[in-house]
């Protein structure tokens, strides 16, 4: 005779593989802190992240984030405001080590190769030969020669957009500034909406992340 329970529990089993093949389990957002930032990096591996053209430049290692490698951009892809940001306030812990290259991009999107032709990059660069060092909104609003911060030393990114408006902070100071004119002529490097990206810019440059949260603002 069958009973109800013989019955019941290979639809559960069968549910439950469902929802793990389809990775339903990735559909609960975690919590934001008491200030309302949600992390989007979890400092145990690369969980609601998409790695592009070169996946190993990207590994989790004693709870950081290492990016060390080929050029490769990683790609939030989340369940936090479903990957889609417009207004925000995102605060990033970061650490380089010398000649190191790399960059925070905001209102961009997934892509297979090359570096991301939408959205915005904040430079992350203390001694790499290029110019443009971080603290600035790179192309737009750049800091020129001179970095803020140092090499192997940890330092707090802030960066909020609300609107048109771009504000970056460095150590809590403000280092770029920049409001989108009406008549911006960007192609896809314009306020609108978009994920969070972390750069690997190249096989000579080593930055560490420990700290990658979101506070959405819309």
């Amino acid at each position: 005779m069958t009973t109800f329970r013989s019955l019941v529990a290979p639809v559960a089993l069968a549910l439950l593989l469902t929802s793990v093949l389809r990775g339903d389990d990735k559909a609960e957002a975690p919590k934001p802190d008491a200030e309302g930032f949600i992390p989007l990096f979890n400092g145990k591996d690369l969980t609601g992240w998409k790695a592009a053209e070169n996946p190993n430049t990207f590994k989790v290692e004693d709870g950081l984030l290492v990016v060390y490698g080929p050029r490769a951009h990683l790609f939030y892809a989340g369940p936090v405001n479903n990957a889609k940001f417009k207004n925000f306030h995102l605060k990033v812990e970061a650490k380089t080590f010398p000649k190191a290259n790399g960059g925070i991009y905001f209102h961009t999107e997934y892509q297979e190769k090359g570096w991301p032709s939408k959205g915005f990059e904040v430079q992350v660069n203390q001694t790499h030969s290029d110019p443009k060092k971080t603290g600035g909104l790179y192309g737009l609003k750049d800091v020129m020669n001179t970095s803020p911060v140092k090499d192997e030393e940890w330092y707090t990114y802030d960066i909020i957009v609300k609107d048109k408006h771009v504000l970056v902070k460095v150590n809590d100071k403000v280092t770029a500034d920049w409001t989108q004119p009406d008549d911006h002529k960007g192609g896809g490097r314009k306020i609108d909406t978009g994920t969070i990206a972390i750069q690997g810019h190249d096989p000579g440059s080593k930055v560490h992340y420990r700290k990658i949260a979101i506070k959405p603002l819309d």
